[in-house]
């Protein structure tokens, strides 16, 4: 009789829809200027002690006809007012790491969004830097809904 633990690897639970949904959200980089002034000119925006968070519809075709609208294209800026070079590029990373956690979760796939770096960021525990986003998204309207996530 063949032993439990060595029997190989058993079925998994399947997925639930959430997590499937953001498996197939896709994160892409805003990186021209004119993308960053695009998203800056709608004036759609929220601040919160760790970041500031704006917010546009994307442009026709720049998420590309194969993803189906689940992509989420994210900028990222910090200002000389952060900090020198290394605290800047401290907050930025940080600031990664928070959308990496939560965009593919509760962000509205198709739009763009910006965010920009505080004073505080580099030195707000990563826990409150996750509500300040999550706070960003629902007060800007590009919370993902329940609804929409299943």
């Amino acid at each position: 009789m063949a032993d439990p633990q060595q029997a190989g690897p058993q079925q998994a639970n399947p997925q639930p829809a959430r997590q499937q949904q953001a498996e197939r959200t896709r994160l892409a980089r805003l990186k021209r200027r004119a993308d960053f002034l695009r998203v800056a000119g709608l004036r759609r925006k929220w601040v919160t002690p760790g970041v500031m968070l704006q917010v546009a519809g994307a442009l026709p075709g720049e998420t590309g006809p194969d993803q189906g609208g689940t992509t989420i294209q994210i900028g990222f800026t910090a200002s000389r007012k952060v900090g020198n070079s290394v605290v800047r590029n401290r907050a930025r990373r940080r600031l990664k790491a928070v959308v990496d956690e939560v965009m593919p979760l509760h962000a509205k796939p198709g739009l763009d969004y910006v965010l920009i770096a505080r004073r505080d960021t580099p030195t707000r525990p990563y826990a409150l830097l996750v509500e300040d986003l999550k706070l960003a998204l629902r007060k800007t309207g590009a919370l993902r809904s329940e609804r929409e996530a299943s």
